[in-house]
């Protein structure tokens, strides 16, 4: 009986943006062994995060529940290893479960993965090259590229496996996360001119003010470390060209300078040697999109590779009763509106690809328009794994929508809240929001949210409303327009809807 329930393979990603997904259909990469995944089983068009930063999606992943539920709701929270979690559910009833790659939820003993038969995991965003590892609590240093030996891991867990149980595996990849940091064989890959998003020079208007004072801009932000470059020696009296230095090499940015001083900006990049200069601003610009750009898309040419590897031993186990995912823990803004990074509510960063291969339910090729969110991920793999959901989970299962089937209560809203409020590094305000199939409401406040290192104060809290249909790419907010009133109304009692069922604390109702 135990061998008729499917092994559950999960495959995570870090940072990856689904237009950086070929099957997608924004034609500036290809990916064959993840479309293999779209081709052979479904596409999720409307994958959500509810929270769209690291630590705290990995948290609602596992534990099926929202960040203000288990706690984990900031990068620097850690989850407590004592709260139920699907591994542990799955472990009970008769999986071998294993968690391999980036767990970034929190090191030692009281944070350190459980539920899982067998771990392997980076220590905190972990490295690209030559990665340390804690294994079932001991630290040990693997030699390679991080992406190939998390594979290997997860590839050896597979064939080592007890064949008499069903399995879960939770494959977890570093990249494409910031630094973007290739494998050597893929440096000399994306050479050619990556089209520029048509907001790339987003002026910010007719959108709240947090829009425009985040910093995560490409033009702007972006480190020498982030694009491979030397940086010059000096401190302080490098004068402009430290551009809100941090006092770490980590953190100097490269300059961002007027027309009249662009002679002063001479870049070397740190594998060649070659040497950039520049005749005006708007070269420099175009130079720091498409570099970001090779970078992020080389990293997640070992990505595609390894997924194929992976699917070749499942393959090669004769694994048919498998069902397969693919996933990020967020979205990523490809200089979509001039940014890199995620943390917003707005669709590039709020979308999650999602891909799904389980013949048994899914047909070929089937794409589904429905909306899911991370924290549904949890109590889904136990509906398919046939145990009970237990009842401390808030997300959904959406086995049914695997096989086509829209159930006519489906609930078609996605919540999203971040709390990391105005952080020292990007400067992204909180907010918390709903979106349905058509419409998206953002509430942005400034309030301390009680949460250790947020910083309070320093904005008008501001309402954003988006037809997603008429305005895919978010540049008009809606909220004051007359003849959206009825949609801010019905938007308003769905998020009210929402908080009230899932437990969490509204602010906009202080201001009623």
């Amino acid at each position: 009986m135990a061998n008729a329930r499917p092994n559950i393979v999960f495959i995570m990603a870090d940072d990856h943006a689904a237009k950086a997904i070929s099957t997608y259909g924004y034609k500036i990469n290809h990916t064959p062994n993840l479309d293999r995944l779209a081709n052979e089983g479904m596409k999720f068009n409307h994958c959500y995060v509810t929270n769209s930063i690291c630590t705290p999606s990995r948290a609602a992943i596992l534990t099926g529940t929202y960040n203000h539920v288990n706690g984990v709701v900031t990068l620097e929270s850690k989850i407590n290893k004592h709260l139920p979690n699907v591994a542990k559910h799955l472990r009970t009833a008769g999986y071998q479960t294993a968690m391999v790659g980036k767990w970034h939820l929190g090191e030692g003993s009281a944070h350190e993965p459980s539920g899982f038969d067998y771990w392997s995991v980076v220590p905190g965003q972990g490295d690209y090259h030559d990665p340390r590892f804690i294994e079932m609590g001991k630290e040990i240093v693997e030699p390679g590229y991080a992406t190939d030996i998390i594979t290997d891991k997860s590839i050896q867990f597979v064939k080592n496996r007890d064949k008499a149980r069903p399995f879960f595996l939770m494959c977890h990849h570093k990249a494409p996360h910031r630094s973007w940091e290739c494998h050597p064989k893929h440096k000399g890959l994306f050479k050619h001119e990556i089209k520029v998003p048509d907001t790339f020079d987003d002026d910010y208007k007719n959108r709240a003010k947090a829009a425009g004072l985040a910093k995560n801009k490409v033009d702007a932000d972006l480190t020498y470390f982030d694009l491979g470059l030397v940086q010059p020696d000096g401190g302080s009296e490098l004068g402009e060209l430290m551009n809100d230095w941090g006092g770490s090499n980590i953190d100097r940015k490269v300059p961002n300078v007027a027309n009249e001083d662009i002679h002063k900006v001479r870049l070397v990049c740190k594998d060649t040697a070659e040497v950039f200069t520049f005749k005006n601003n708007q070269e420099l610009r175009h130079f720091k999109y498409q570099r970001y750009m090779q970078r992020y898309l080389r990293t997640i040419q070992s990505i595609d590779d390894n997924v194929g590897r992976l699917l070749d031993c499942l393959d090669e186990e004769d694994l048919k009763n498998t069902m397969v995912i693919y996933t990020s823990d967020q979205g990523f803004f490809l200089g979509d509106h001039g940014w890199f990074d995620k943390r917003f509510m707005y669709e590039e960063s709020f979308q999650m690809p999602f891909l799904v291969r389980y013949p048994s339910l899914i047909k070929p090729g089937s794409v589904c328009n429905d909306i899911i969110c991370n924290v549904d991920f949890a109590a889904t793999w136990m509906d398919i794994a046939s145990i009970p959901i237990p009842s401390y989970m808030q997300g959904k299962s959406f086995k049914a929508l695997l096989s086509g089937n829209t159930p006519e209560n489906w609930d078609q809203i996605a919540y999203h809240r971040y709390w990391m409020h105005r952080d020292n590094l990007h400067n992204i305000y909180a907010h918390y929001g709903v979106r349905n199939q058509r419409f998206k409401l953002i509430y942005w406040y400034a309030e301390d949210c009680g949460i250790e290192g947020t910083n309070a104060g320093g904005q008008d809290k501001e309402w954003e409303l988006f037809d997603c249909d008429k305005d895919p790419l978010e540049l008009f907010n809606l909220y004051n327009d007359p003849s959206y009133a009825s949609v801010v109304a019905e938007l308003r009692r769905l998020l009210d809807k929402k908080m009230i069922e899932i437990g969490d604390i509204p602010e906009h109702q202080v201001q009623l």
